[in-house]
């Protein structure tokens, strides 16, 4: 053996080490990021549109309070004393109740965080999606006009919390709630005929619903 080829065997042993050390390191940091991502919770309404829209919010007309359907953080499926639940289609507020008390035996509320709005209410949460994503187009995907969406109607409850969400997730179909966009883990509404058949398949995000196209 020539004294450089001895040097090139001895080179490759030397790297050998080196090597297994950088693909462990590099192990570990994708299972940090995995466990990072896995252990994300679910983004809320709010933080979508980011934003606080609990209490009380601003716009261009004047003030948007609790009457419009805006929500305080902790108010549950039960709270009456707020429009923004008691103004809920009755058949969609008692199916929530029947849920909520079922999730509570597992330790989990049913937080609303956003329920019933009036038309007031809506087109301000839509100018802020506006100036959040920048485009009328864009927004549409995250907040429909007051005369298309389901909320104004009372049709339509945004659940709060990550727990809720996947509780819901599990278990809604067997009271008829659903969630109907694929990109709005929070928004349920109440499909009776899932009870027997599951909850429909959802959509990509409210600009793929034709009660959008109105």
């Amino acid at each position: 053996m020539s004294q450089t080829t001895a040097g090139r065997t001895t080179n490759r042993g030397a790297l050998r080490p080196a090597a297994a050390g950088i693909a462990v390191v590099a192990a570990a940091l994708i299972g940090v990021l995995v466990h990072q991502s896995a252990s994300s919770p679910v983004p809320s309404f709010s933080q979508v549109l980011g934003g606080d829209h609990s209490g009380t919010t601003t716009g261009k007309d004047g003030a948007v309070t609790e009457d419009d359907g805006a929500l305080p953080d902790g108010v549950t499926v039960f709270d009456d004393a707020y429009p923004g639940v008691a103004e809920l289609d009755p058949d969609l507020l008692q199916t929530l109740r029947d849920a909520a008390t079922e999730a509570a035996d597992e330790g989990i509320e049913l937080y609303v965080e956003s329920g019933w709005r009036s038309p007031e209410y809506q087109d301000e949460l839509l100018r802020e999606a506006v100036a959040e994503y920048g485009s009328q187009e864009e927004a549409a995907r995250w907040v429909a006009t007051a005369e298309t969406s389901p909320h104004v109607s009372g049709d339509a409850v945004d659940i709060g919390s990550a727990d809720a969400t996947a509780w819901l997730s599990e278990h809604g179909a067997a009271y008829g709630l659903c969630q109907i966009y694929r990109n709005e883990s929070w928004h349920y509404e109440l499909r009776p005929e899932a009870i027997d058949r599951g909850c429909p398949p959802r959509y990509a995000d409210p600009t793929h619903d034709p009660r959008m196209q109105q």
